[in-house]
């Protein structure tokens, strides 16, 4: 039987409260469901700006098929007054555009949830006996003629008047986070859902915005995050095929050329993406293309071409569960070995796989610059849910800058492109110089350019480009190749990698003792004797991974011979969850 909810508690935002389950009620957690084309994944984004000019930090995930219309979509938006790292499954807000919604979440409800249900589906959801609170979100998008995509602004006027901020307050909130897709409508909508509120005397909390509210830096996504650290690199052009989840990285980049000057091209496929790229980048311009797994399989004999012709290229990977078109719209770390074994033959590469939204700017840029420094290709190594979900940062632009590499070439220097170095860096010069000739090829070569055979040659050429890791090498002292969190003196270590450290960070905070929480972001080269340093004397290790093989583990074995027997591994196309996660790492405690 339908129950019309008239009252309901709020649990207020502290640092110290926790339900049974031991979940810090100091995050609260908000879902948006409708169907493609309901605009849920903009509504939560809306709502995530919101939330972080009221001074809260946020995160949100998204969750759609691969549709144009229909099937079931949802915005998860876990905030709070301290940084969140992952969303959580349990809910205390539903907002259900339609009756699937309901369906699908009724069981992630805390206790005392708030459900706001499209009023039109009342019926359908009768036999659920959830309390809910009707909100006629379509009627009011027909009052103000507002497109239904936009109904959804009404449910934040609703939610707001039940946490008691002032509607003013909230308007002006309203009027600066639509400003780009029409403000007045959406603040009339705002407006409205907050008066059907305060019409049906709904009780309102007592206002609890943070002490020190106010702007926490910007709402942004993972490959918002890298394209930002590319530009901060010296970009100068791009290059992509929009496949998800890379997609909205050409997307922004493009939106970004004509402020930026930024040479954006969509070429027809993807084996023409990375071809092109190198072109560019033989040319002299510093260029990034952007992928998925599926279209980087594609790429593989130009990946191959870009080690032996010691052509610079910087590539986003963005993963989604495979194999073949897999779940083409959900995420996975299924592709790890396949980036480290990527393109055939044997050459040096950089692959950094940054777990956050903050990391993603960073080994971005450290991806372009070292990619030049070493004329090699650098591999981001992203995901599904780290390329789309969304997270209260602030991004330090300026702290990354362009580094060049060696690119010297003294006047009336015979100039020989690949020039055996002490550290195996050549010169770099482009073609157009005054007097210079750039001959590559992709055959092995000597230094001029020009293809040979003999066994002497081919292997001097081989331990000229391989130098360049020693290079790398030294500058593991210069890059968080691992970042460690927790209790540094625990025998407890949870390693990780990827998109995985929110939900690990999360779950840290409920599990039965501390533990040392270990991140790997450099994948290749691998920074073996950090690991060993930070695993070595352990008790109990455990593997956090998004894919069925444990491909972080086996690298691990191979690099350091440390076997990890306890492995959480999850394979179902959805990202980790904290509650989740923390209840399967104490089974191994």
């Amino acid at each position: 039987m339908l129950r019309v909810e008239t009252e309901c508690s709020f649990i207020y935002m502290t640092d110290s409260n926790t339900n049974s389950t031991g979940t810090h009620l100091a995050i609260k957690t908000i879902a948006i469901g409708g169907a493609a084309g309901d605009g849920v994944r903009e509504a939560g984004i809306n709502f995530s700006e919101l939330f972080t000019e009221l001074g809260y930090k946020t995160f949100s995930s998204f969750d759609y098929p691969s549709l144009i219309r229909g099937g079931h979509n949802y915005a998860r938006i876990s905030y709070s007054v301290n940084t969140v790292y992952a969303d959580y499954r349990e809910l205390d807000v539903l907002i259900a555009v339609n009756a699937e919604s309901v369906r699908v979440h009724q069981h992630s409800l805390r206790a005392g949830a708030r459900v706001f249900v499209e009023e039109a589906y009342l019926p359908e959801i009768a036999d659920l006996g959830i309390a809910v609170i009707p909100l006629p979100m379509k009627k009011i998008a027909e009052e103000l003629k507002a497109p239904q995509v936009a109904r959804t602004s009404s449910a934040f006027g609703a939610y707001g008047y039940t946490l008691g901020i002032p509607l003013n307050q909230l308007k002006a909130l309203a009027d600066k986070v639509y400003a780009n897709v029409g403000s007045e409508m959406n603040v009339a909508l705002v407006e409205k859902g907050y008066a059907h509120m305060k019409k049906m005397q709904y009780p309102q909390d007592e206002c609890a915005i943070p002490t020190e509210h106010g702007i926490v830096g910007e709402v942004t996504d993972g490959n918002k995050a890298i394209a930002k650290g590319f530009l901060a690199a010296g970009l100068e052009a791009y290059v992509g095929y929009p496949m998800t989840p890379s997609t909205s990285t050409l997307q922004f980049l493009a939106k970004m050329s004509k402020k930026t000057g930024l040479k954006v091209v969509h070429p027809e496929d993807e084996i023409a993406v990375l071809n092109m790229a190198l072109g560019m980048s033989y040319a002299g311009k510093r260029v990034a293309v952007g992928t998925a797994n599926g279209g980087f399989a594609l790429m593989q004999e130009t990946f191959s071409l870009a080690g032996v012709s010691e052509i610079p290229i910087a590539i986003l990977v963005s993963m989604r569960m495979g194999p073949a078109t897999g779940v083409a719209t959900h995420t996975s770390q299924g592709d790890l070995q396949f980036i480290l074994h990527a393109g055939h033959g044997e050459f040096p590469r950089l692959v950094i796989a940054p777990g956050d939204v903050e990391e993603c700017f960073e080994c971005a840029a450290d991806a372009l610059n070292l990619a030049w420094k070493y004329q090699i290709p650098a591999v981001v190594l992203s995901d599904k849910h780290l390329s789309e979900s969304y997270k209260s940062v602030t991004l330090d632009t300026k702290s990354k800058g362009p580094d060049y590499g060696k690119r010297a070439v003294p006047v009336g220097t015979h100039y020989v492109r690949y020039k055996i170095t002490e550290d195996g860096v050549s010169p770099l010069a482009f073609p157009g110089k005054a007097n210079v000739v750039v001959k590559v090829t992709s055959y092995e070569h000597n230094e001029e350019g020009e293809a040979v055979e003999s066994a002497e040659e081919v292997q001097a050429m081989q331990d000229k480009r391989f130098r360049k890791l020693n290079g790398l090498y030294q500058d593991f002292a210069w890059f968080p190749t691992v970042k460690t969190y927790g209790d540094e003196w625990s025998d407890v270590v949870i390693v990780f990698w990827g998109s995985t450290k929110g939900a690990v960070l999360e779950a840290h905070k409920q599990l039965k003792t501390p533990a040392k929480l270990v991140q790997i972001l450099w994948m290749e080269p691998f920074d073996a004797d950090r690991v060993k340093a930070e695993l070595n004397g352990a008790r109990v290790i455990v593997d956090v991974e998004a894919n069925h093989t444990a491909q972080l583990a086996a690298l691990i074995r191979e690099k350091t011979s440390i076997e990890i027997h306890n492995k959480v591994l999850k394979y179902d196309a959805q990202p980790f969850t904290p509650t989740d996660l923390a209840n399967e790492i104490n089974k191994f405690l």
